[in-house]
C-alpha cells in the first residue's frame, strides 16, 4: 500500500504544472462539498427546515469558494514545503469566505447559510479538513525517494540544531535519523520529532547513518577540536554549518554544510603571545621581508601590518604572488602603514644593497627559500644559488649598512640533512652564526648586528605542505598519495608560526638559534584519512570497495626522510620565557679564517651552474649531510 502511495506520488510529481494546480481545485471542490455534506446532515439533521435544500446551492458555494482561493493565491504556494503558516492563511481566507457569503445573502434574494454562526462553523469544519489532508500530502511528497536520501545525524539539539533540522527537512537530499548533545538534561527528549541521545549512542546504535552534521557554530576552539577527535572515532564523515559570522552576515543559509578544516583538528590551543611586549620592540620601524609572497613571508606580513611599523618592504621574485599579496595586503592596511612591494630576487646582490640603502631598512626576515625536496633535488644548483646565495647577500649588506636584525626563517630539513634542500637550508644556518662572529666585534659599538634564525618544521596549507595536495587530490575524486605508510611530520599552523617568529625575533640577542615547539609529530597516513572524512567522503580499501577515495603509497622519493627532527643532538636547547620557544645549545665549529674562502669558492662554483664541484664543496661544509652521491665520479 505504502509503495502504491508513493509511486502514485512520484506519478504525480512529474505531470505538468497545470494539471497539478488542477487536481488540487479539483480536491478542494470534493472537500467543500464534504464539508457541506457533513454540516448539513450533522447539525440540521433534527430541524424540519434544512439549510441546503437545493443541489444548485452546493454548487454556488463550491464555486465562490474556488474563485476566492484562486484569486488569493491558494494554489501558488508548493505543498511540499507548506508550513504551519497554512493553517492561520487558510483560516483567513476561510472568514473572507464566510463575509462574502454572507454579504451575498444580504444584498441578494440567495439563502445559502441562514446564519453568520452558521457559516463560522462550516469554515471552521472545512479550514480542518484542508489543513489536515495538505499536511499529509506534504509529509508524503518529503518521504518520496527517502531511500536515496543521505541519513544523517545532528551534533547539538540547540537553536542551530533545530534550524538544521527544519532547513534539512524540506532540502529533499538528508533524512534525519536522530539528534546528539553534550546536555544530559536533553537525553531522551525530542526534537521536530527526532529523539535527543547522548554522544555515546551513536557507537550502540544499528541505525546506518552516512554522516554527521555538526550544528553548535558557537563552540570555542579548543571544545570544538575535541568533540571533532571523538567524532573521528566514528570513522564517519563530518561536515559543519557556516559559523555565526557567516549566518548573520547572510553568506551562508543554515543548511550550507561545509568540511570541517584539518586545521581543526592539527592547530593547537593559541599559544601565548605578550602583544605588549611585541608591539613596543615594532613600532615605528623599517621591515623588510624577503620571500613575502610566501606562505611565512605572506603570514608575517599580515602580522605585521596589526602593529604600528613605519614602512613594510615585501620582496619576492613571484610576480604573481606579489600581484596576491599586494590584495591581499590592501585588504589588511587599516593602519595604511606604508608598503613598497619589489619584484626581484634576494640572489641579486646589488638589488639588496638598494633596497637596505634606500629605505634605511632596520629589521630583515629572511623568508626566501627553494623547499620542495623533489624539485631541489631535481635542480641541485638553483636551489642552493637561492638557499644559500641570498643568505650570503642579506648577511654582507646587513653587517654593512649596520641592520638591526636579521632573522633567518630555517627549516627541521636542517638537521642532519638528507637532500640538497636541508643541506642548503643548514648552511644558510651556518652563514649567519659566521656573520654573528664577524658583527661580535662591533658589540661594544652603537652598530651592532643581531644574526639570529628561527627553526621548524612544516606549516599548514603552506605551498610545500601535503595539506594542498590532498585537497587537490580529493577535489579530484583521488586517489591521494602518501610516499609511505610510516612517514611523520610535525605540523602547525601558518598564524602561531609567524606569530612565534616575531616573539623569537624579539628575545633574541645574537646568534640564536631557536626552536618552535610543534607539538606531537602527525602520521601522514592519518592526516589523510582525516582529511577524506573530514571532507564528506569515504576512504576506498579492501575492507571498503564501495568507498569514495583511495590512498595508495608511491613510495620514498630521493632524500626524504620517514621522521623529522629539530635539533641535531638530543636535550641540547633550553626554554626561554615562551613557553612554545627553545633555544638550542649547538655549536658551530669552524675556523674563522677559511670558512670565509671556502664560501667565496662556493659562491664561485654556483656562478660557473659547476653542479659537481658546488655539491662536493657543500659536502665539505656541511659534513653531517647524508647523500648517496659520489663526488670523485
Amino acid at each position: 500500500m505504502k509503495i502504491c502511495i508513493f509511486n502514485v506520488l512520484q506519478n504525480l510529481i512529474k505531470i505538468p504544472r497545470y494539471q497539478r494546480r488542477l487536481i488540487l481545485v479539483f480536491g478542494d471542490g470534493l472537500l467543500i462539498s464534504i464539508s457541506l455534506f457533513f454540516f448539513h446532515n450533522q447539525l440540521f439533521s433534527s430541524q424540519q427546515e434544512s439549510n441546503f435544500i437545493n443541489i444548485w446551492q452546493y454548487f454556488i458555494i463550491i464555486l465562490l469558494t474556488l474563485i476566492l482561493f484562486i484569486y488569493t493565491g491558494q494554489y501558488k504556494s508548493l505543498t511540499k514545503y507548506q508550513s504551519s503558516e497554512i493553517i492561520y492563511n487558510q483560516f483567513f481566507k476561510n472568514l473572507i469566505f464566510v463575509i462574502v457569503i454572507f454579504l451575498v445573502q444580504i444584498f441578494s434574494t440567495l439563502s445559502l447559510i441562514s446564519s453568520f454562526i452558521s457559516l463560522l462553523l462550516f469554515s471552521i469544519i472545512y479550514n480542518f479538513i484542508s489543513t489536515t489532508i495538505r499536511f499529509i500530502m506534504r509529509d508524503l511528497l518529503l518521504n518520496v525517494n527517502k531511500e536515496s536520501l543521505i541519513n544523517v545525524v545532528i551534533y547539538g539539539a540547540g537553536q542551530a540544531g533545530a534550524e538544521l533540522a527544519a532547513s534539512l527537512k524540506f532540502n529533499g537530499k538528508h533524512n534525519i535519523k536522530f539528534f546528539l548533545d553534550d546536555n544530559n538534561e536533553l537525553w531522551g527528549r525530542t526534537l521536530y520529532g527526532f529523539k535527543i541521545y547522548d554522544p555515546d549512542f551513536l557507537k550502540k546504535s544499528k541505525v546506518n547513518v552516512d554522516q554527521i552534521l555538526l550544528a553548535i557554530p558557537s563552540l570555542n576552539k579548543d571544545r570544538r577540536k575535541q568533540i571533532l577527535v571523538n567524532l573521528g572515532s566514528f570513522d564517519l564523515p563530518v561536515l559543519q554549518i557556516p559559523s555565526i559570522d557567516q549566518l548573520t552576515s547572510g553568506k551562508d543559509r543554515i543548511d550550507t554544510l561545509i568540511p570541517i578544516e584539518i586545521t581543526e583538528l592539527l592547530g593547537r590551543k593559541q599559544s601565548y603571545s605578550n602583544n605588549k611586549f611585541i608591539v613596543e620592540n615594532y613600532t615605528n620601524k623599517i621591515i623588510c621581508i624577503t620571500g613575502a609572497a610566501g606562505s611565512i613571508g605572506s603570514g608575517l606580513c599580515e602580522q605585521l601590518l596589526k602593529l604600528d611599523l613605519k614602512t613594510l618592504i615585501c620582496l619576492d621574485m613571484s610576480e604573481k604572488g606579489l600581484y596576491e599579496l599586494k590584495n591581499l595586503l590592501d585588504k589588511l592596511n587599516y593602519k595604511n602603514i606604508t608598503i613598497k612591494l619589489i619584484l626581484g630576487s634576494a640572489t641579486n646582490k646589488k638589488l639588496i644593497y638598494d633596497i637596505f640603502l634606500k629605505y634605511n631598512v632596520e629589521i630583515v626576515f629572511h623568508a626566501a627559500a627553494y623547499k620542495h625536496v623533489p624539485l631541489v633535488e631535481l635542480n641541485p644548483i638553483q636551489g642552493l644559488s637561492n638557499n644559500f646565495s641570498s643568505t650570503l647577500n642579506i648577511c654582507r649588506a646587513a653587517l654593512n649598512f649596520n641592520i638591526e636584525k636579521v632573522v633567518l626563517i630555517s627549516s627541521d630539513k636542517a638537521v642532519r640533512p638528507t637532500n640538497v634542500m636541508g643541506a642548503s637550508k643548514r648552511l644558510a644556518e651556518i652563514v649567519l652564526h659566521y656573520y654573528q662572529k664577524k658583527t661580535n666585534n662591533k658589540k661594544n659599538n652603537a652598530n651592532y648586528t643581531c644574526f639570529t634564525m628561527v627553526r621548524f618544521g612544516n606549516v599548514l596549507d603552506s605551498s610545500g605542505s601535503v595539506v594542498p595536495l590532498f585537497k587537490k587530490q580529493i577535489k579530484e575524486g583521488g586517489p591521494v598519495t602518501i610516499t609511505h605508510e610510516n612517514i611523520y611530520r610535525y605540523f602547525m599552523t601558518i598564524p602561531e608560526a609567524t606569530s612565534l617568529v616575531l616573539h623569537s625575533a624579539v628575545l633574541a640577542r645574537g646568534g640564536d638559534l631557536f626552536l618552535l615547539d610543534m607539538g606531537n609529530p602527525v602520521r601522514i597516513r592519518d592526516l589523510a584519512e582525516k582529511m577524506i572524512r573530514l571532507s564528506g567522503l569515504t576512504i576506498k580499501s579492501k575492507d571498503n570497495v564501495n568507498g569514495d577515495i583511495e590512498i595508495i603509497n608511491t613510495g620514498l622519493r630521493p632524500g626524504e626522510k620517514l621522521y623529522e627532527e629539530l635539533l641535531i643532538k638530543k636535550d641540547s636547547s633550553e626554554r626561554t620565557n615562551h613557553p612554545f620557544i627553545f633555544k638550542a645549545k649547538e655549536g658551530i665549529n669552524y675556523s674563522f679564517s677559511s670558512l670565509e674562502q671556502e664560501l667565496e669558492n662556493l659562491e664561485k662554483f654556483l656562478l660557473d651552474q659547476n653542479t659537481k664541484m658546488a655539491l662536493a664543496k657543500l659536502k665539505e661544509l656541511v659534513p653531517e649531510w647524508n647523500t648517496t652521491l659520489n663526488f670523485n665520479e
